[in-house]
């Protein structure tokens, strides 16, 4: 069994919607004015976060594009919730944010201009079929390369 571990890098597709999480560099016009975060069909290191304002279509707590290079604030940090012990590679999981408890979620509103067609992605309070995600490609490491990743990290820094 292939589990997902940390530090692997991978690309998120909503197991209901269909859709692949997508950043770009088209920032909302309310809210946090942060890169938006949208829903793709379609097949820059930022980190998504949860802020506590509201989004046009849903309703729902909105969720951006933030930071250079990975690096961002305690609003980027979101848990994963498995169905089990760890991140198997074919299951589904949630994302909760570790700050106001949203789920990470896709429920089928869609933008017209400039992001026309691209569904939007928010944080809900309740679960449901539309916030679970799949992990469908990537850089997946192994326990053991972690380990001496970081064991060559601590040698370097001694």
């Amino acid at each position: 069994m292939a589990v997902i571990t940390c530090g692997s890098v991978v690309k998120l597709l909503n197991s209901h919607h269909n859709v692949w999480l997508h950043s770009h560099d088209v920032h909302y016009g309310s809210g946090s004015g942060q890169q938006s975060v949208t829903g793709v069909t379609l097949t820059g290191a930022t980190v998504i976060g949860g802020h506590h304002f509201t989004l046009p279509l849903s309703g729902n707590q909105e969720v951006s594009a933030f930071g250079v290079e990975g690096e961002g604030d305690y609003l980027d940090d979101w848990t994963v919730l498995c169905n089990g012990p760890n991140w198997v590679r074919d299951g589904e999981v949630r994302f909760k944010h570790s700050s106001t408890d949203v789920l990470l979620s896709v429920t089928g509103e869609q933008y017209g201009r400039p992001i026309s067609g691209q569904k939007e992605v928010h944080g809900m309070a309740q679960p449901s079929q539309n916030n679970y995600w799949k992990a469908m490609e990537g850089i997946f490491m192994k326990p053991s390369e972690l380990l001496k990743l970081e064991i060559g990290k601590d040698s370097v820094r001694g």
